[in-house]
């Protein structure tokens, strides 16, 4: 970059930010190390970046998505009285905006079924980045061309 540190905007700042760990992401992702906490460092930055810069939120998201492997999560059997939140017609760019819009709707004790078409494990770090510990989070079907996922507010 040719402008030095004091002539960026704080925009500027956190573009400059999201391209370096989306760097080092890519770099974790071709070394020893483990991509959960890869993951995690990401989704961290995502948090961080998305009310100063979307569109460096958004490049991060995509290298969580690029990155992300399934862990053998568990499933378990779909509540009938959770609403059902279908993304897969939804542009890739929205879809994490009407999750997270969904979930902070939620009262005490309610939750919602993801419906995606691909495993949302990049959401699951972006949950742990900006909700650790105020969330529910059961996988009810893992692909190979659907999953479903209720995602849920613990009970107070």
């Amino acid at each position: 970059m040719s402008a030095t540190t004091e002539e960026l905007t704080p925009e500027q700042r956190v573009d400059a930010l999201a391209t370096l760990v989306n760097d080092a992401l890519r770099l974790l992702a071709k070394s020893d190390l483990t991509l959960e906490e890869g993951c995690r460092i990401g989704a961290r930055a995502w948090w961080l970046a998305r009310p100063v810069s979307p569109g460096a939120a958004n490049r991060l998201n995509a290298t969580l998505h690029r990155l992300s492997k399934t862990t053998n999560p568990t499933e378990v059997p779909m509540p009938q009285t959770d609403q059902i939140l279908d993304v897969r017609s939804e542009p890739p760019a929205r879809r994490h905006e009407l999750i997270f819009d969904t979930y902070h709707d939620l009262r005490p004790g309610e939750g919602f079924v993801l419906v995606n078409d691909h495993d949302p494990k990049p959401l699951w770090y972006q949950f742990e980045a900006e909700h650790t510990g105020a969330y529910s989070w059961d996988y009810l079907e893992q692909g190979p061309e659907v999953w479903r996922v209720r995602i849920g507010r613990p009970a107070a």
